[in-house]
């Protein structure tokens, strides 16, 4: 574990193990950077020096209210130029939106990048999001957790049953009061896909099979981003890194560990 300061005064905790070229883990909602990638981290370790950022709010990192992706994205940008060289991304749901945009603070500093299911900012609707709000007015985190899994991300009711009653069900409530800032941050963050057409380096954008597709800025991205390719994984939702981590671990090391971009005709064009 390390600690750094960010130049908006934030302070950062940052996981690192593994042995290998950087690899910058950035997690999303209704986890932590140890939650997030506990499945799939033994693995990327072995290949990787896993870097996993803990964003404001959860471990040891500063919570603070009223932030924006971009400035999530700023904390993301201080953890890369700490590392003495440059790193690969990663970023999951809310997660790949602050990765794409610290991306595009330093794109010479960023080998490649993968984001998995980054959302539309307005994929929660202004009655849903009041929904959740009165919720956690009321301290309702469960009921809380409960309506974004069931309503908003469409998790079928037996599998969230499932996860109701698994070990992975109390880290989730755990973390909602935080993820309600995630929310926040998103509905009001502008999304442009335009801003990214001149990120050069390869892009791997992956959405699990069983996803609703069209809450996710994947096909977006593709239309602009020159050096990118999609990756669906079968059989797996939202959390593809939790339900399937040998199938998510090995495709984001053949995409990071292979040479040469993947779209270098593309590129040209």
């Amino acid at each position: 574990m390390r600690h750094l300061t960010s130049p908006s005064g934030t302070r950062i905790e940052i996981d690192t193990h593994g042995s290998g070229p950087p690899l910058v883990l950035v997690h999303g909602s209704f986890s932590d950077h140890r939650d997030n990638w506990q499945f799939v981290a033994p693995l990327l370790s072995q290949r990787f020096t896993v870097h996993a950022v803990a964003r404001r709010g959860r471990g040891q990192t500063d919570a603070t209210t009223g932030h924006s992706i971009e400035d999530e994205a700023q904390d993301i940008a201080a953890v890369v130029r700490s590392i003495d060289e440059p790193v690969f991304l990663l970023g999951h749901s809310y997660g790949a939106q602050v990765a794409l945009a610290a991306a595009l603070q330093l794109p010479d500093r960023v080998r490649k990048l993968v984001l998995y299911e980054a959302p539309w900012p307005d994929a929660i609707e202004a009655q849903a999001m009041a929904g959740l709000e009165a919720l956690a007015s009321a301290g309702d985190w469960e009921r809380f957790a409960l309506t974004f899994f069931g309503d908003l991300l469409g998790v079928p009711t037996p599998e969230l049953q499932a996860l109701r009653a698994s070990e992975l069900w109390p880290p989730i409530v755990a973390d909602a009061k935080a993820s309600l800032r995630d929310l926040r941050a998103l509905r009001q963050h502008r999304f442009d896909a335009e801003r990214f057409r001149a990120l050069r380096m390869p892009v791997l954008l992956q959405i699990g099979s069983d996803s609703p597709r069209e809450l996710y800025v994947t096909d977006a991205l593709d239309k602009v981003l020159p050096d990118v390719r999609i990756e669906v994984l079968p059989g797996q939702a939202h959390e593809g890194m939790t339900t399937a981590p040998e199938m998510f671990g090995e495709a984001v090391s053949r995409f990071l560990l292979q040479d040469r971009g993947l779209g270098d005709a593309r590129a040209a064009a």
